[in-house]
């Protein structure tokens, strides 16, 4: 992979971060239901990446990077309880995930 490469995909990355930022209506749950992937998820990958380049970034650190602030903080701000039909699509989802749908 070029150096330019990687630098696009750095600008993307972090293009998509300003726009998770911007929509903090959109809730985790959503995003996992409709993506197959959430805020954590992309927090897990970051940490996970940097272990396999040894570097240690612990937890709270990486959702620190991925939600642009301490994630207690985002969660208090934003997250809101998952109501009843967002549990229940989200369940449908991962029982379609696990059939490999």
């Amino acid at each position: 992979m070029t150096d330019i490469s990687t630098e696009l995909e750095a600008a993307a990355f972090r293009r998509l971060l300003q726009h998770l930022n911007a929509r903090s209506d959109v809730q985790n749950i959503d995003l996992m239901t409709q993506a197959g992937f959430c805020r954590n998820c992309l927090a897990d990958w970051y940490r996970e990446a940097a272990e396999q380049r040894g570097q240690s970034v612990s937890k709270e650190q990486a959702r620190e990077i991925i939600y642009g602030e301490p994630f207690v903080e985002w969660k208090a701000k934003h997250q809101r309880e998952a109501s009843s039909e967002q549990l229940a699509a989200f369940a449908a989802a991962q029982k379609a995930h696990a059939q490999g749908d």
